[in-house]
């Protein structure tokens, strides 16, 4: 119990271990925000081609939607809807 309980506590004061990696980089974060706007690309199909979820789209990049459409030229913006 003694030995477990230091193992513990070594392990502490080492950080933060376990859990699932996180497939989030940098260059994951810039890329929806840096891709041309194309009302046709939906938030489902951006998260496809990067690889990841809309949920983890959405967690890391939560004004994704508001970037999107606010990059949307006004003549595009009409023939969207």
């Amino acid at each position: 119990m003694q030995g477990t309980n230091e193992g513990l506590a070594a392990a502490r004061a080492r950080g933060p271990v376990g859990g699932r990696r996180t497939v989030v980089t940098d260059q994951l974060l810039r890329a929806p925000r840096d891709m041309p706007p194309n009302p046709e690309n939906s938030i489902e199909t951006t998260a496809a081609l990067l690889g990841v979820s809309v949920g983890t789209l959405y967690d890391h990049i939560p004004d994704l939607k508001v970037l999107r459409t606010s990059r949307v030229p006004a003549q595009l913006e009409g023939s969207a809807r």
